[in-house]
């Protein structure tokens, strides 16, 4: 009889802390939310300004030597 009682405790206390453990997945982002605090993100009142100081500089030398320059000189329309 005290086995078969001990067996009854033994089962309910293992009901109870599978539950409990469900119970504490279950909860925890819960509280974790909770605890988080709030977080605002708002718009600027200004726009947004944003000053690009870009110097752009192209340079393009062609250097030909005597007979391509000769070359262009007898073919003016070709190029």
């Amino acid at each position: 009889m005290a086995q078969n009682r001990d067996q009854l405790t033994n089962r309910t206390d293992n009901a109870i802390r599978r539950h409990m453990r469900k119970m504490i997945f279950l909860c925890a982002p819960l509280v974790a939310s909770v605890l988080t605090g709030c977080v605002q993100v708002t718009a600027p009142d200004k726009p947004i300004v944003i000053n690009l100081n870009i110097a752009i500089r192209q340079e393009i030398l062609y250097k030909l030597s005597a007979a391509s320059e000769k070359v262009i000189q007898e073919n003016p329309g070709v190029f």
